[in-house]
């Protein structure tokens, strides 16, 4: 017998998806959205928008603005300019964030042209057309838009994530599961930034931070993070108040470049935020202030940012030509502190100034703070939704292809992770067919105990992965259990100079013994406060100078 096999059936009305710009990379997001003989733009992150304005016509009926970070809305003002009488729509938050992208036009700070949308309340584009907005987390005024299309008897629902945590922030409440719950859209179109990795919960991310800049600032070295305009940096500096372990410490937080800007526009938003942290600002101000410590202060132009660290002290900037300003051969040690999410690494300008760094006195780590729902959180999303399609944007491609080569997705949904220029039909119907996943993620390989040693054998085809080169760029692995999985991760370059740069460290401690001034149980250093007192071997002033001798 022949089993007849079960396909779509006509769908009345043509849905479809084609990408400008999916943000695999830097090239931001915007996404065309067609419903029946409707054309929605979702974000315009990309720079260069000639591919949407190639007609005398707005290409688009409306656009729909997530989140003010730049690759979601840096070609909004263009567009604008384009289009005058194109409808954008966003949230109140996120129109009032909006001009941080462009800071350097004159008039930016009068820039306001989106139409404000209110949450939880559907919108009427159309007749047969609504459009809802669900507080996404992230960041402050991010939205997830709902879109409703009624078409004879039936209504189809496209849900759009933008950037989406489910995790409180410090500055945001995460998007609440329970306020979708029984939505069952037929579209979910969301982010996958993080692929199918898992995180620690939110909060322990900030303690290993933390801990880590406390340790660094009892060791006499300073901080400086390199963070976009407004989101992270702006987390971080409330993070850096009110946390126990800096709450009450005597040091300076400097805010430098547009950073500075920001918080003063954040400030004008504190009846946004979430409860807790407007009953903070009540008793302390969020950000400015010089007597209550730690001190969070702002760089004023022409600063000379190479002496104003008179100790150690935690900078924040939005510019990465700073940090060779404040690194300069000062004979200051500096911990430069990046998020595993920033794209600062991979720019000509950051790896110019790095390869000058001595690794002695500069130290570059990353850190996890995460502002994107992991891999456990997403497909959490997923399963509370139940969508027919699933189209997953903005994330590395490689992260996206994880996510569709989940079997408890495959499984259920029709999971599309299109290219840019690449047109996706979405047919709505009772059944489908799930296509085929080319992309393997998944290697067999086998384990065997040999002695003091456990060796795993992996195929050949894993180092075709772009991220091999990364993994296997020293050859040697660091291993850690997660629950019941064993994880592997490899180690880098960077990371073997610093760890042999820490072992010099600790067999030569930069203690009285080990320095140039230390003579007969006495300091000779003039400029030192131990000056001319007996001092231990191990004793130690900011003035250690090594002995070469």
């Amino acid at each position: 017998m022949i089993k007849r096999q079960e396909k779509f059936s006509a769908p009345e009305i043509s849905f479809s998806c084609y990408p400008f710009g999916v943000g695999h990379y830097t090239e931001g997001v915007a996404l065309q959205l067609t419903l029946g003989n409707y054309r929605l733009l979702l974000d315009c992150g990309v720079e260069d928008i000639s591919l949407l304005v190639n007609q005398d016509q707005p290409p688009f009926d409306w656009v729909f603005c997530t989140h003010a970070h730049q690759d979601h809305a840096r070609g909004l003002l263009a567009l604008h300019k384009c289009y005058p009488n194109l409808p954008i729509y966003t949230s109140d938050v996120t129109g009032k964030l909006l001009p941080l992208n462009w800071l350097d036009k004159k008039d930016s700070a009068s820039i306001s042209f989106p139409q404000v949308l209110p949450w939880r309340s559907p919108f009427h584009l159309q007749s047969d057309l609504t459009v809802e907005l669900y507080p996404a987390g992230h960041l402050p005024g991010a939205s997830a838009f709902l879109f409703q299309y009624h078409h004879r008897d039936r209504v189809y629902k496209i849900f759009y994530t933008g950037d989406f945590c489910l995790s409180n922030l410090q500055l945001v409440e995460g998007l609440s599961l329970d306020s979708l719950r029984g939505l069952n859209p037929d579209i979910l179109i969301l982010e996958g930034s993080y692929g199918t990795a898992r995180h620690p919960h939110r909060r322990h991310q900030e303690k290993q931070l933390m801990a880590r800049i406390k340790t660094a600032i009892e060791s006499q070295v300073n901080v400086i993070m390199p963070v976009p305009t407004f989101g992270l940096g702006q987390e971080l500096l409330k993070l850096l108040r009110s946390h126990h372990e800096f709450t009450g410490r005597n040091l300076d937080i400097w805010v430098d470049g547009d950073l500075a800007s920001a918080c003063d526009l954040y400030l004008d938003l504190i009846s946004y935020f979430p409860e807790n942290v407007q009953n903070f600002a009540k008793h302390q101000p969020l950000f400015w202030d010089d007597k209550i410590k730690p001190r969070m202060r702002r760089v004023t132009k022409n600063t000379a940012r190479h002496q104003l660290i008179v100790e150690p002290s935690i900078v924040l900037t939005d510019k990465i030509s700073h940090l060779q300003e404040y690194c300069q051969d000062n004979g200051q040690k500096w911990l430069i502190l990046i998020s595993e999410q920033s794209k600062i690494k991979q720019t000509d300008e950051f790896k110019s100034l790095t390869q000058k760094y001595d690794p002695e006195r500069i130290i570059i780590e990353d850190y996890l703070l995460a502002e994107h729902s992991d891999g456990r959180n997403t497909t959490q999303l997923i399963h509370n939704l139940r969508p027919q399609h699933i189209i997953f944007v903005h994330g590395l491609p490689n992260y996206l292809a994880d996510l569709t080569s989940l079997e408890e997705l495959q499984n259920r949904y029709q999971l599309h992770s299109p290219a840019v220029g690449v047109k996706v039909d979405l047919p709505i119907g009772a059944q489908f067919m799930q296509p085929k996943i080319t992309t393997q993620n998944n290697y067999e390989g086998e384990l065997n105990e040999t002695g003091a040693y456990v060796t795993i054998t992996l195929p050949e085809q894993i180092n075709k992965d772009p991220r091999w080169q990364n993994f296997a760029d020293t050859g040697l692995i660091e291993a850690r259990w997660q629950g019941e999985e064993l994880v592997l991760r490899g180690l880098s370059q960077r990371e073997l100079l610093q760890q042999n740069s820490l072992l010099r460290r600790q067999l030569n401690p930069e203690s009285c013994g080990n320095c140039r001034h230390f003579d007969n149980q006495h300091c000779h250093n003039q400029e030192s406060p131990l000056n001319g007192f007996t001092v231990p071997h191990d004793g130690y002033c900011p003035l250690f100078e090594v002995d070469n001798i």
